[in-house]
C-alpha cells in the first residue's frame, strides 16, 4: 500500500529546476580593517632594529566627522536625522532648509606637512634658509629699524671637539641687513639652535651698520678689484637699467644696500660665502668718490655719455676752487683701469668674428661660397655712379679675341 502511494506521488510530482550562481567576493572582504592598517603601519622586528619604523605612517580614523544619515546632499531623513512626526502627520524625506544648522562635526581635512611658499619669498634652493628674508632686526630700546630687511647668506652646521662632551655641533649663520638706501651691515653668529643663531646674527649685523656712497643712487663710482684670501672680485659700474649680473650672494647684498646696476666677475673660491661678502664690503668701503678724486688730482672730473651725444658733463671740481695747470704725467692714466691693484687690469678677450662660421660645417660651406663675391654688388653700384662701369657693347668687344 505504501509503495503504491509513493509511485502515485512520483508520477504526479512536477520536476523542479535548481540554478547555482556564484558570487564573486573580493579578498578585502575577508580581512578586517585592523589587519589592513597593520600591513601599512607595522614594521618587522628586524626593521625596527635597523631604524625603519621612524617614518612609519600613522592610522587615520576615516569615520571621523561622519554621522549616519548626514552627507553632502543635505537630505533630512525622518526618524534618523530629524523628527518622524509633526503632530499626527508622517514626514517624508526632504531637503535641509537654509536656516537649519547642521549637527555634523567638522571633518578633518588632509593637511600638508609644509605650507607652500610664494616664489618671491623662496631662497636660493628649495626650502633652505640661504636667500630668504627673516625680517628687520629687533628694536633697541625705543629705536625700531623701520624699512630694514635681513637676508640669510649662509646657514650651515659646524662642530668642534670638547674634552667632556666630545664633538659638539652648532649652527653658523651669516646674514646681511640694510634699508636699501646705502646703509647695511653683516655678521656671523653661532648657536646650538638655528633660530637662535639667526636672531643673534641679525641683531649683531644691526650693530655693525656702514653707509656706502652710491653714484646717482644706483651703482658704484668706479671699477675696482678686491681680493680676500683666495677669492677675487672684479666689479664694474654699469649704466641705468643694466641690472645686477653677479654672484647670487652679491645680488642679495646689492638689493639690501640699494645698488641696482652692477657687473661682478668672481674668480677663485667663489663657494666661500664669507670671503665673498667680506671682499665686496671692503671694496665698497674703499671706493673713491668723484669729489675725493677731484680733490686728490686737483682736476675737474667730467663724464661723457652717449645719450648726451658725448658732451662733457661736469661731475666734480676741486674744493679749493682752482685746478692745477700742470698736465698729467702719470703713465696709462685711465679712469676705467685706475683702481686695479698693482697695475694689473682684467684681460678682456675679444670674440673671434670667424667663430660663428668655423664651429658649424654648414655655415663654413656657405661662408666659402659667399666669400668670393663679397662687396661686389656695392662696388658695381659705385662704378655706375662714377661712370666707370663698362656698357654691354664694351663688354662684348672685350670678349672678342685679339687679332
Amino acid at each position: 500500500m505504501a509503495m503504491s502511494l509513493l509511485r502515485a506521488l512520483a508520477q504526479n510530482a512536477k520536476p523542479t529546476i535548481v540554478s547555482l550562481s556564484t558570487i564573486a567576493t573580493a579578498n578585502l572582504q575577508k580581512v578586517s580593517a585592523n589587519h589592513l592598517w597593520d600591513g601599512v603601519t607595522s614594521v618587522s622586528n628586524a626593521g625596527k632594529k635597523r631604524g625603519r619604523g621612524r617614518n612609519a605612517k600613522k592610522r587615520v580614523d576615516l569615520n571621523r566627522g561622519q554621522r549616519l544619515g548626514i552627507g553632502k546632499s543635505g537630505l533630512v531623513y525622518p526618524g534618523l536625522t530629524g523628527p518622524a512626526l509633526v503632530g499626527k502627520e508622517m514626514l517624508s524625506i526632504s531637503e535641509k532648509k537654509e536656516g537649519q544648522e547642521s549637527s555634523e562635526a567638522p571633518r578633518v581635512e588632509k593637511r600638508t606637512r609644509f605650507p607652500k611658499i610664494p616664489a618671491l619669498q623662496r631662497g636660493y634652493s628649495g626650502r633652505k634658509f640661504p636667500g630668504t628674508s627673516i625680517g628687520p632686526p629687533d628694536p633697541i630700546n625705543d629705536y625700531e629699524f623701520e624699512g630694514f630687511d635681513t637676508r640669510v647668506l649662509e646657514y650651515k652646521m659646524v662642530s668642534h671637539m670638547t674634552g667632556n662632551l666630545g664633538r659638539k655641533m652648532r649652527v653658523s649663520a651669516l646674514v646681511v641687513t640694510g634699508n636699501g638706501k646705502g646703509l647695511a651691515g653683516f655678521a656671523v653668529a653661532k648657536a646650538p639652535m638655528g633660530k637662535a643663531a639667526l636672531r643673534k646674527a641679525k641683531n649683531m649685523a644691526a650693530q655693525r651698520l656702514q653707509y656706502f656712497e652710491r653714484y646717482n643712487d644706483h651703482t658704484v663710482f668706479h671699477n675696482f678689484a678686491v681680493k680676500e684670501h683666495k677669492t677675487t672680485l672684479f666689479v664694474q659700474k654699469m649704466p641705468k637699467g643694466h641690472g645686477l649680473v653677479c654672484h647670487r650672494v652679491l645680488k642679495t647684498i646689492c638689493q639690501i644696500i640699494g645698488i641696482e646696476d652692477l657687473h661682478v666677475k668672481t674668480e677663485g673660491r667663489t663657494g666661500n660665502i664669507q670671503n665673498v661678502t667680506k671682499a665686496f664690503f671692503r671694496g665698497l668701503m674703499e671706493q673713491e668718490t668723484h669729489q675725493q678724486l677731484a680733490d686728490r688730482m686737483q682736476l675737474n672730473v667730467v663724464e661723457y655719455r652717449p645719450e648726451l651725444e658725448w658732451l662733457p658733463l661736469p661731475v666734480a671740481s676741486p674744493s679749493c676752487g682752482k685746478s692745477r695747470d700742470e698736465p698729467i704725467t702719470e703713465e696709462a692714466f685711465d679712469f676705467e683701469n685706475m683702481y686695479y691693484q698693482d697695475g694689473k687690469i682684467p684681460l678682456k678677450k675679444q670674440k673671434d668674428p670667424m667663430s660663428r662660421y668655423t664651429k658649424d660645417p654648414v655655415q663654413w660651406k656657405k661662408f666659402l661660397q659667399v666669400h668670393r663675391d663679397r662687396n661686389q654688388v656695392m662696388a658695381r653700384n659705385m662704378r655706375i655712379i662714377h661712370g666707370l662701369e663698362p656698357t654691354k657693347e664694351e663688354i662684348k668687344l672685350r670678349q672678342k679675341p685679339l687679332k
